[in-house]
């Protein structure tokens, strides 16, 4: 076995894994990462957000097609197959490996591929299909492992018409219908992707609206959206049993229902990967659902071993997952990092996107914190008329008196993207933070920026 030793070794090449691993080699740091894939990326890239709203993209590309009259002079609306649309997966995906291991080359980080678990809290064995098993010491660990769809015992993913949102990527054949269990952000978003491809979808909900954390009324107005594409979503209903055929599934829920369905998508709840790292060797322990406690450092309680991404829960996202590699790898060679934002945006792309970030009604309400509202609708903006995407609206939440931004929330095409204008305007010290600079700024027209400045004048003018 090798015993190489390095100043810091991450498990993990995802977004938390690189961003720790890059950071740290830029203060002068020797780092090694190790990686169960024999490509970089993580789940991520290769299971997760890249793949999935890849997905999102060409579908919706082939619905903006289909209702689009200008088209019918050139053809009829076309109806592609889920394995048509995986093409455009694959090669985004090899652009994503290839430019994350330049990353890793210019920097000179160490890669290793194969499965690591500690032997000690300096060392850690790399068991590798091409190289055998070996052994990596190092001072600092950061565990960025990330995180898999929980699975439960009584649903049998073996069989070749029940899935996970991993496994859903190697689908062969375009089902006629298909039940998702699962409303949150995966079960919201394969929902959209399906109903494109021209599939029954039936969104099976445990809770009692579409994504509960959201504004009540962005997520009121994604369940009508879907209901009027043809969803039918099924809030308050568990899931009992699912037998599984040759030809179909049927998914018993507890209320008596019985779904038939072409395959069933099980959307609920991501664990931790850590059952494989022998976290007991370095004296820690997973939670139910794999995941490590850290302090607001992203150290765990174990001297020298931090834990960042999906592997210590929520958020769970990609973008957060950035900001914690980096602020831990920035605590191991002692420079100050800013800590993880309060506000952190949410991007969800379902068909349409929702984006929020700040407060959201229900909280103002409860707080009794007297807000106003600010309402741009798509339809009435000359951008999304010119552009065809015109279901939609940006909400803006301001304080009454000081006319400081709350909460900003955006369902409706290119959501994701402009959140992060009211998201700038938010952050903003000393006053600057208030819905005046939206009415008081000039914004190029047409453009879905635009929106703000309709909102900002709908919000002043309740006043």
């Amino acid at each position: 076995m090798n015993n190489e030793k390095f100043d810091l070794v991450i498990i993990g090449s995802g977004p938390a894994g690189e961003s720790a691993a890059i950071n740290a080699r830029k203060h002068g740091l020797s780092v090694a990462i190790v990686d169960a894939r024999k490509v970089v990326g993580g789940n991520c890239t290769h299971q997760g957000t890249i793949p999935s709203k890849t997905l999102r993209h060409s579908v919706h590309s082939m619905m903006k097609f289909n209702r689009n009259p200008l088209f019918r002079a050139i053809s009829e609306p076309k109806q592609l197959s889920f394995q048509q649309v995986m093409q455009s997966v694959d090669d985004v995906i090899k652009k994503q490996v290839h430019m994350r291991s330049r990353f890793y080359s210019r920097n000179d980080v160490q890669l290793y591929h194969g499965y690591a678990s500690f032997i000690d809290k300096s060392t850690i064995k790399v068991a590798s299909e091409e190289e055998g098993d070996f052994r990596l010491k190092a001072e600092k660990f950061i565990i960025a492992t990330g995180s898999r769809p929980y699975r439960p015992a009584d649903v049998n993913f073996e069989h070749p018409r029940v899935f996970d949102s991993d496994k859903i990527l190697t689908l062969e054949d375009t089902p006629k219908r298909v039940v998702i269990y699962g409303a949150g952000v995966i079960g919201s978003e394969y929902a959209s992707i399906f109903n494109g491809l021209g599939c029954k979808v039936d969104l099976v909900n445990p809770g009692e609206r579409l994504l509960s954390y959201m504004d009540d009324e962005i997520s009121d107005a994604l369940s009508y959206h879907l209901r009027s594409l043809g969803v039918l979503i099924r809030h308050n209903e568990k899931f009992e049993s699912l037998e599984t055929f040759d030809d179909k599934v049927v998914i018993k829920l507890q209320s008596g229902k019985l779904l038939k369905s072409d395959i069933f998508l099980w959307a609920n709840g991501r664990a931790g990967n850590t059952e494989s790292l022998n976290l007991k060797a370095i004296d820690l322990e997973a939670n139910s659902r794999g995941q490590l406690e850290v302090n607001e450092f992203y150290r765990t309680k174990t001297k020298g071993v931090y834990a960042v991404g999906d592997v210590i829960g929520a958020p769970a996202l990609a973008s957060a997952s950035y900001d914690q590699g980096r602020c831990a790898s920035s605590r191991i060679v002692d420079k100050e990092h800013p800590l993880l934002i309060e506000d952190i945006p949410t991007g969800i792309y379902t068909i349409p996107e929702i984006s929020s970030v700040g407060k959201t009604e229900s909280e103002l309400t409860s707080a009794k914190i007297p807000y106003e509202v600010g309402k741009a609708y798509f339809k009435d903006t000359a951008r999304a008329q010119i552009t065809g995407e015109d279901v939609g609206v940006l909400k803006l939440l301001f304080h009454r008196e000081t006319l400081q931004l709350l909460g900003i929330h955006c369902f409706g095409d290119q959501a994701a993207e402009i959140l992060h204008i009211g998201q700038a305007i938010m952050a903003q010290k000393d006053g600057g933070n208030t819905i005046e600079y939206f009415a008081t700024h000039t914004f190029n027209y047409p453009t879905m920026a635009e929106a703000y400045r309709v909102a900002a004048l709908n919000g002043l003018n309740r006043l």
